[in-house]
């Protein structure tokens, strides 16, 4: 028995120190409503927002993909910056016209939001938070369709809230500006468009945070044609969770250091 106590107090100081005051978790919901209170007291005056999608991403990929990922990211980005809670992720976004459907609509089992849907949506929970009292405000997307509509909300919002000191940041350097593409090319220089739709790095990011969502017995090289009747293209041939976690940290290590360098300075 002793040496079983003497073990689990290992474990216990083993936890990462993670933002929220007195929890083990940065997610949002997890916390009662006094303690979202008590962590922003304490000074967790950050929100990050995370969106994904639900969408088709080829034979071999579930369609959870972009939002296993960007709860995963979310949370090491929070636990980095040290005064940060996540929000549940937004699972619903643009994916093309509904009907007759269109872009990723045309792949059974995708969802997809009107822009102006998905505009509002991010706009009333920014408002949201900003209620609860968080003072910046962090809008995290892991897909293409999301990027251009969390810039226009992030600039519309800080402008009317700039005398009071709250930000709305888009974290656009986690999508576009996060090294990745850079480092595949340098290290796996014979890998066929590497960021494509399903291709290597969706499916290493993917791997390594939910190696199920994998069906290994589909992956395989897929052309621009391909994309017609798989919903994928490029190769993820040899992707592995190795590279995924590498691929993981460029987007996690980019959005910290842009959220880093747009907080007020004391």
């Amino acid at each position: 028995m002793k040496k079983l106590l003497i073990l689990l107090s290992g474990l216990c100081f083993a936890l990462p120190a993670y933002a929220a005051a007195n929890n083990i978790s940065v997610f949002l919901e997890d916390l009662t409503w006094q303690e979202v209170v008590e962590n922003i007291d304490k000074g967790t005056n950050i929100i990050l927002v995370p969106s994904g999608g639900t969408e088709q991403n080829g034979p071999h990929i579930a369609i959870g993909k972009h939002n296993w990922i960007v709860r995963h990211t979310s949370a090491e980005i929070a636990k980095k910056l040290g005064n940060a809670l996540v929000a549940p992720v937004i699972a619903y976004v643009p994916e093309g016209k509904i009907s007759p459907p269109e872009g990723n609509m045309r792949f059974s089992g995708t969802i997809s939001l009107r822009e102006e849907g998905f505009a509002m949506l991010l706009e009333d929970a920014a408002r949201s938070f900003k209620q609860a009292g968080f003072r910046t405000i962090c809008f995290i997307g892991d897909n293409g369709a999301n990027q251009k509509i969390q810039s226009d909300i992030a600039q519309k919002l800080s402008v009317e809230w700039q005398k009071e000191g709250i930000t709305v940041l888009h974290v656009s350097d986690y999508y576009a500006n996060n090294g990745s593409e850079q480092w595949v090319a340098s290290t796996l220089p014979m890998t066929k468009e590497p960021a494509a739709h399903g291709g290597f790095m969706d499916t290493a990011e993917t791997m390594a945070i939910n190696s199920s969502a994998i069906r290994l017995g589909k992956l395989k090289p897929y052309d621009a044609k391909d994309f017609e009747a798989t919903g994928a293209m490029g190769s993820p041939v040899d992707a592995n969770a190795n590279y995924g976690k590498q691929l993981l940290l460029f987007k996690i290590n980019a959005a910290v250091a842009q959220i880093q360098k747009h907080l007020p300075k004391n």
